[in-house]
């Protein structure tokens, strides 16, 4: 499962939250690069008792870097689309069912290692053990069917965030090229600046390819920690930065409606489940801790931080733009240099992200295809598939160039499959022969059945708006002026 360790969570600083989901068909090999990843040092042997690991507060730092990333800067938009009332309560909701699945998740890979005597099971093995725990014949005939479903979406979901990161990366650079004519030093002046038009935000995409395959290219974890811990200091001062300006002069939101058209709401789910995605981080952190007794405790305050800070940025950026919210909340910031700098740095931390976003598909597809060759051409095939896979994503971000509607597709698709559907039918697989209540089965159906609701609808009306949207060239996120 679970890969990066020092990655903050850009879905973020979305360094950790996908490095820590690593692929389940490379467990082994992977478990042995995360420690070294993690730690900076060769993992302990699995049949070792463990003698060194991460203290809780170092757990809990981990736990929320995962969870920040480039979800946390669509939220703005995401409230709008639910409404200044709905929005923070529909938050504050899937934090605490986010955070329910995940001790789910934790609770049976528990029950699975002390079973079968494992010293760790990352997500893929926990669903396939739990499929082969199910009462039915046909599932425990295809329990290995379980991790496949679990790759495959994990896949999905980690090349969704390079589609986003890509996006991300034109809007922003595209923004500060055409007002650098007009940007200033003076962050209160608040005359509308005419951007000067520059080349299309496809070609930007395009523009960042080379640096986006040489990065992909890189195979090595102890590599990859430099990049993100570039990406942790950068998304960290940039958010502060954007926060002590969100606060400032919000206007009276009196006239922004409580609850928004039923018909954006599954746009709001999509934005909001891809943030909280997160939950491939956890097993790997429970397993490093010194004290896993301790980790249910870490995991809420986590989630509980987390969740605060996604209500506070969604509702304070809502307030303080209203209706002219963009995708992104940096498009929105002031035309002078301080903010301008913050769209760099984001620009910075987003690409240095890229790589350790691609590590989780590219170990998932690289080994099975290269075992299928012989070794003279496995280093070549290796290197082909990636760089198949970084143009894959940038096709797909030029085909798709709304970073609101990739946000809401990827977490529709993937996330919600990821952290709503899969944990609470993994529960009732694992504990439906032991006997279990009524009552708690039917909140696990609930769930499961509020998140395929919320796939469907959440992948429906992004794929619609992008049709309606009208022209492939129609940008909404380019900003044709700064406030």
């Amino acid at each position: 499962m679970p890969v990066t360790k020092s990655a903050s969570g850009p879905q973020g600083t979305v360094d950790l939250k996908l490095d820590l989901r690593s692929p389940p068909k490379s467990a082994k090999k992977l478990q042995s690069k995360d420690s070294s990843f993690w730690d900076g040092r060769p993992s302990e042997s699995p049949g070792l008792e463990k003698t060194k690991g991460i203290t809780a507060f170092q757990t809990l730092v981990h736990l929320v870097k995962g969870n920040m990333g480039t979800g946390i800067l669509g939220l703005p938009l995401a409230v709008k689309n639910a409404g200044i009332l709905m929005g923070p309560l529909s938050l504050l909701a899937m934090g605490f069912i986010s955070c329910h699945c995940m001790h789910i998740l934790v609770r049976c890979a528990q029950r699975f290692c002390h079973r079968l005597n494992k010293p760790f099971m990352d997500y893929g093995d926990t669903v396939m053990y739990g499929l082969e725990a199910s009462p039915s014949t046909w599932l425990r005939t295809h329990a290995h069917w379980g991790r496949s479903i679990v790759s495959f979406f994990l896949i999905v979901t980690q090349l969704g965030f390079c589609c986003v990161y890509i996006v991300f990366l034109a809007d922003n650079l595209k923004q500060v090229v055409e007002a650098v004519n007009g940007t200033t030093n003076n962050c209160h002046y608040n005359e509308t600046v005419i951007l000067t038009p520059t080349m299309d935000s496809r070609l930007y995409m395009l523009s960042f390819l080379p640096f986006l395959v040489l990065l992909a290219l890189i195979r090595n974890l102890r590599v990859l920690t430099i990049f993100s811990m570039l990406a942790n200091i950068s998304m960290l001062v940039s958010l502060m930065i954007i926060t002590q300006y969100i606060v400032q002069e919000i206007p009276d939101p009196s006239q922004l409606p409580l609850i928004a058209s039923w018909k954006t709401y599954p746009l709001f789910f999509g934005t909001a489940i891809f943030s909280f995605e997160s939950i491939g981080v956890v097993l790997p952190l429970e397993n490093k801790m010194k004290d896993a007794r301790r980790f249910p405790a870490i995991l809420s305050l986590g989630m509980s931080i987390t969740t605060a800070l996604y209500i506070g940025i969604g509702s304070l950026g809502y307030l303080r733009f209203g209706d002219d919210i963009k995708a992104s909340i940096t498009l929105n910031l002031p035309n002078c240099w301080l903010y301008q700098s913050v769209k760099l740095l984001y620009v910075v931390g987003i690409l240095c992200t890229y790589a350790l976003q691609f590590y989780v598909p590219a170990e998932i597809i690289i080994p099975f295809a290269t075992s299928q060759v012989s070794k003279r051409w496995a280093l070549p095939l290796d290197l082909s598939i990636r760089l198949a896979m970084v143009c894959l994503t940038c096709a797909l971000a030029i085909l798709i160039p709304r970073l609101d509607l990739v946000l809401s597709l990827v977490g529709s698709v993937s996330s919600s499959a990821l952290a709503l559907i899969i944990p609470p039918l993994l529960e009732i697989t694992t504990y439906y022969s032991e006997g279990m209540s009524p009552l708690t089965i039917a909140k696990d159906a609930l769930i499961s059945i509020l998140g395929f609701v919320g796939f469907v609808t959440g992948t429906y009306q992004a794929l619609d708006e992008l049709i309606l949207s009208g022209h492939p060239l129609t940008f909404s996120n380019s900003t044709a002026f700064i406030q």
